[in-house]
């Protein structure tokens, strides 16, 4: 069953299209991810399924409710966690968590029974009364997390949840929303442009470029259909030994760089000699040549030309969005 369905959602600033007649789904109780670089158009797809921001035309559903037309139906089944963080530093944990639950009409023993069900979902249990101001980026991260579990959400909106967090940190995060997902069967939409994050938590991914979906599948089935095995090579003539090596049957794809080629096949190791045979033959000289299983990393280039961009200018109308929106992405 489909919790989250859109039909070309698009959103427009100042003429400049950050999100692109996107269409995709997302399955009750798993996670998704919204794989794509900074300026890609996820944090304004995820501010327009929240109803934080209206469309500029298409629409969406959340758990059968229209983001339009049944705006306060949504913001009940919905939990979010923004980049930004949103949590007061000058309350306890507990005093964050109560809060929240205030906001949304939790009575007082229902609000007791969630904050000591969160907690232990985020391994806060001794922190709670501890001022926030005095928690680590890491221990933050996951108060917000619990936060936005608050309210028993049918959908929980994380968006970059481990931006800017060291590597074992991020790790332990990934293991608190896998146990969410599994304890609470809450479905979970997950933005990041971090490869690793994406492969480790996600069923199914979308990969977003320049506002428009490029691509939906699981990892394994992204990763398979560039080839079991990856071959990177170089060489002196790129071009005809790409287009020899594309008539042979054993080859499922290969795709030109600027300084290298990449080949996709199955057995790697064995398919080695018999490109430098190929090469040899043509007269052409290889630099070097390696082989290893498929990334998602790879998947990234393949569809979009290069990898993904980590660090970069941001475009004219994420800078837009974040005036009018205090964030955007």
């Amino acid at each position: 069953m489909d919790i989250i369905t859109t039909d070309n959602l698009t959103k427009k600033f100042n003429g400049l299209t950050a999100v692109d007649n996107v269409t995709f789904s997302v399955k009750e109780g798993e996670i998704f991810g919204f794989l794509g670089p900074n300026g890609a158009g996820k944090t304004t797809t995820i501010k327009m399924l929240t109803t934080l921001l209206n469309p500029t035309h298409g629409t969406a559903e959340i758990a059968g409710f229209n983001i339009l037309k049944q705006r306060n139906d949504v913001r009940k089944k919905v939990g979010v966690v923004f980049q930004d963080p949103a949590i007061d530093i000058n309350l306890t944990g507990r005093e964050n968590l109560d809060f929240h639950a205030r906001v949304y009409g939790l009575d007082r023993e229902t609000r007791k029974k969630r904050i000591d069900e969160v907690i232990k979902l985020v391994d806060l249990d001794e922190k709670m009364n501890i001022f926030v101001k005095n928690y680590s980026g890491g221990m933050k991260r996951r108060l917000e997390i619990a936060r936005g579990l608050m309210h028993y959400p049918t959908v929980l909106f994380l968006d970059e949840p481990t931006l800017g967090l060291d590597a074992q940190t991020r790790r332990a995060i990934w293991d608190y929303i896998k146990n969410m997902n599994k304890e609470e069967e809450t479905t979970i939409f997950l933005t990041t442009h971090y490869m690793d994050e994406a492969d480790y938590l996600c069923d199914r991914v979308g990969i977003i470029d320049h506002g428009k979906i490029l691509v939906t599948d699981t990892t394994t089935n992204l990763k398979n259909s560039i080839g079991n095995d990856v071959i990177t090579l170089s060489c002196s003539n790129m071009n005809e030994l790409q287009k020899k090596l594309e008539k042979e049957s054993w080859i499922k794809n290969t795709k030109k760089y600027e300084t290298y080629l990449t080949i996709g096949v199955e057995k790697g190791e064995e398919k080695i000699p018999e490109i430098i045979f190929i090469a040899q033959k043509l007269g052409i000289k290889i630099k070097s040549i390696n082989v290893r299983k498929p990334t998602l990393d790879d998947v990234f280039l393949s569809f979009t030309g290069r990898t993904i961009r980590i660090e970069e200018a941001e475009h004219p109308w994420k800078q837009y969005a974040r005036r009018q929106t205090r964030g955007g992405g």
